[in-house]
């Protein structure tokens, strides 16, 4: 969260494994040797070179992803690329399966998205490389969200790692989050997270009272949630590239159009690396205004927001990283036993970025306010 690379949870993929779980995958191809270790902590993941060609491979412990939690993500990616967006294919089992469980581990294999990783070196909360991209990525949300209509799976079961919209969908948000507390035996057994999360319950509230009036007209859609550049697979390298694919549907879930457009503006816009760094210096946090306006711009040649919509951004922005805090918490919790962990999520990230956007970070939703209320105004943004 601090930008610094870390070990990840998880013991990194080997060659007798694969082969052993490829032997399940008809048209996988034999293993013969693994091209790249994935970064990310949270799970173990690597691109194979196989017979049939190169895949890419993804193992997590069953305490954080069971074959029943990836399939709720297939199901979602398998409907996207039924109504034609860039998702990558997931490759099935002989039984038509989606997901492999063994020895406490759950497996899922992908074939690798068409284009260019141009963003392989980037973490989040790491700005786009241009405008353009910013654009490109909008246009990219915009077009999921067209392909994801009608995809009517219920919400996901409580999972940890999931980007849920619970406890600000409804006028008590105190009340939801104690539910969201209790289907969470590892977070609600944590007095300081409970404590903390109540804290950001009552920071944020002016937020959740500026949404609520708005969330009727936020119909609910199915949404990616961390559509953040590293996720996005590209045209080429270069200042201009197009996007082609979107991976890694981890966080996705039953919200709305709004909430995963927050997402992309809170993982891609502001630099909140800054802010883990140098805590007490919040006004250094930087707001890309351009790449803004380039992601709103690109979002609405191809899915025009309704004037409801508009103005439920601005606090929707302040609101969406909330859940996500408490999800990774919950995973520290659970799956890692790190309450050392689960403490940077819960106050560093929860209590930290909701104090932001009362304080310094006000001027990115008042920019996006004024853009509500009429759309040149962001323009005038410098």
């Amino acid at each position: 969260m601090d930008g610094t690379l870390v070990d990840g949870d998880w013991p990194a993929l080997k060659l007798d494994e694969v082969s052993a779980l490829l032997a399940k995958y008809p048209g996988s191809g034999a293993p013969r040797r693994i091209l790249s270790i994935s970064p990310r902590p949270f799970s173990a993941a690597s691109v194979v070179e196989a017979t049939a060609g190169r895949i890419f491979v993804k193992k997590h412990p069953r305490s954080v992803r069971t074959a029943e939690g990836l399939g709720e993500e297939h199901a979602f990616m398998h409907y996207l690329r039924e109504h034609g967006a860039g998702v990558p294919r997931v490759f099935l089992t002989e039984s038509g399966a989606s997901a492999v469980e063994r020895d406490g581990w759950t497996y899922e294999v992908h074939a690798l998205a068409e284009g260019v990783d141009a963003y392989e070196q980037a973490i989040s909360w790491t700005p786009f490389l241009t405008a353009a991209h910013a654009h490109a990525t909008g246009v990219a949300q915009a077009k999921l969200h067209r392909a994801a209509e009608g995809f009517d799976a219920p919400r996901r079961k409580p999972r940890p790692l999931v980007a849920s919209f619970s406890i600000f969908s409804f006028h008590d948000p105190g009340q939801e989050l104690e539910k969201y507390f209790a289907a969470r035996p590892a977070l609600a057994a944590s007095a300081a997270a409970l404590a903390c999360a109540r804290k950001g319950i009552e920071v944020l509230a002016p937020f959740a009272e500026e949404l609520w009036p708005l969330l009727p007209a936020l119909p609910a859609l199915w949404t990616h949630n961390d559509l953040h550049a590293s996720n996005l697979f590209w045209s080429d390298a270069g200042p201009e590239a197009t996007v082609t694919a979107a991976v890694d549907f981890g966080l996705c879930d039953r919200t709305n159009a709004v909430f995963d457009i927050a997402q992309t503006i809170e993982r891609n816009i502001v630099e909140w690396v800054t802010l883990m760094v140098q805590p007490d210096q919040p006004e250094a946090v930087a707001i890309h205004f351009d790449h803004l306006r380039a992601l709103l711009a690109g979002y609405e040649s191809v899915r025009p927001l309704s004037r409801e919509e508009k103005l439920a951004l601005a606090p929707m922005v302040a609101l969406c990283h909330a859940e996500f805090a408490l999800t990774e918490a919950d995973y520290f919790l659970a799956a890692l036993h790190s309450e050392e962990r689960a403490k940077v999520a819960y106050d560093d990230y929860l209590i930290g970025h909701a104090q932001w956007f009362l304080g310094a970070g006000a001027r990115l939703l008042d920019v996006l306010r004024a853009w509500a209320m009429e759309p040149v105004a962001i323009e005038k943004e410098k």
